[in-house]
């Protein structure tokens, strides 16, 4: 049989309190900033690299496009795709969200149209920095509680 007894246990509950504040805040930050990296991931798939699909005009304006292949994260053309990418945080909840209109067709597909998925690979691809960075938040505080609680 073995007996804890915890010393110092009133000024602990109290720094914990303000503990939990500071880390209200940081938890508040690791959400905004994964919103951002999650919408980053979005624009720069869409923006950045090969696309092997196929070349064609297009009209008003005038310009030759290629186009992005089935798998591949759509190509960029007007950039009204990217433009629409918004991270909205209330401090509790992150969004990442596209509004143009025909996002969820080439997230998704169609019937006609092979999907092009932007949204869901990023958010993967950003998830582990997401969930990298919330631990170290959560090992800081756990370094902390060390010097406030003694078992004896």
């Amino acid at each position: 049989m073995a007996t804890i007894k915890i010393k110092g246990l009133e000024p602990t509950l109290k720094n914990l309190k303000a503990l939990q504040n500071g880390l209200d805040k940081e938890l508040t930050n690791v959400l905004r900033g994964g919103g951002q990296l999650i919408r980053a991931e979005a624009v720069r798939s869409i923006q950045g690299g090969a696309k092997s699909g196929r070349t064609y005009e297009k009209y008003n304006p005038r310009r030759t496009h290629k186009a992005s292949a089935p798998g591949q994260a759509p190509a960029s053309d007007i950039g009204n795709l990217v433009s629409n990418i918004r991270s909205i945080s209330d401090g509790k909840n992150t969004l990442v969200e596209s509004r143009a209109s025909y996002s969820k067709f080439l997230e998704f597909g169609t019937s006609k149209l092979l999907p092009r998925p932007f949204m869901f690979p990023a958010s993967e691809k950003a998830k582990k920095k997401i969930i990298e960075v919330l631990i170290q938040k959560l090992n800081k505080v756990a370094q902390g509680l060390k010097k406030w609680v003694i078992i004896v």
